[in-house]
């Protein structure tokens, strides 16, 4: 799950940064509002947080400029701005959820699985399936038959994409900026490379490549009812 932080204080950047990857996301962060709004209107994020003080563009202007141009990412304010009229001047602006500033971890988390199921989405925190295979991205692992296989952070999360996006294909491109990251100077001989390693560790005959495009998980069961 890609997740876009836009927030300007270094050390609440840095804590929840580590907070959300350690529940699975993969984190973007912008300082500015200006940068934050290039970043979300890339629409490689599956969910933004988004703080409403901002230095460039404060919150309240980047969504509305931001639902202007049609994107629907799913948008949480997490501000110290806290009236009955500050709520509802967010809200209005287009965001989903608003959660005041100081707060717990455990309801931030519970409001962002809240919206990803709104989305039709899932949390890491729940098993994703393909196949024989089931993936629980949280402790990164693979059940496939009776075999549990341990996988490393960034397989786990290319493999969940791939999931995601079972049957169709996803560019090297887009696994680079969803795994990665937007700032990521990883190459496609990375993504490559890890391919390699997840047909390696899974055997996973049907994990296809599509030439000079990407790859993606076929769907053998269609496959096999087509040949029939």
């Amino acid at each position: 799950m890609k997740l876009l932080l836009v927030e300007d204080e270094s050390k609440l950047v840095d804590s929840l940064s580590h907070l959300l990857r350690k529940n699975g996301f993969v984190v973007d962060t912008a300082l500015d509002g200006q940068t934050g709004l290039e970043m979300a209107c890339t629409d490689i994020y599956d969910i933004i947080v988004l703080d409403r003080m901002l230095p460039q563009q404060d919150g309240i202007s980047l969504l509305k400029e931001f639902r202007s141009l049609g994107h629907n990412t799913p948008v949480i304010f997490l501000t110290a701005k806290d009236s009955p009229e500050d709520r509802a001047e967010g809200l209005d602006a287009g965001a989903d959820d608003y959660l005041i500033k100081p707060f717990y971890s455990i309801e931030l988390l519970a409001r962002l699985k809240a919206l990803t199921r709104r989305r039709g989405g899932a949390i890491a925190e729940n098993v994703l399936t393909a196949d024989d295979i089931i993936l629980n991205p949280l402790r990164c692992q693979v059940l496939k038959g009776n075999e549990v296989i341990q996988l490393t952070l960034k397989e786990s999360q290319l493999l969940e994409l791939l999931i995601r996006n079972y049957g169709h294909v996803v560019t090297k491109e887009q696994i680079i900026q969803k795994v990665w990251g937007y700032f990521s100077e990883a190459e496609f001989t990375t993504v490559n490379l890890y391919i390699h390693y997840l047909r390696k560790k899974l055997k996973l005959s049907n994990l296809k490549t599509v030439w000079g495009v990407g790859y993606y998980l076929h769907k053998e069961k269609d496959a096999a009812l087509a040949a029939n």
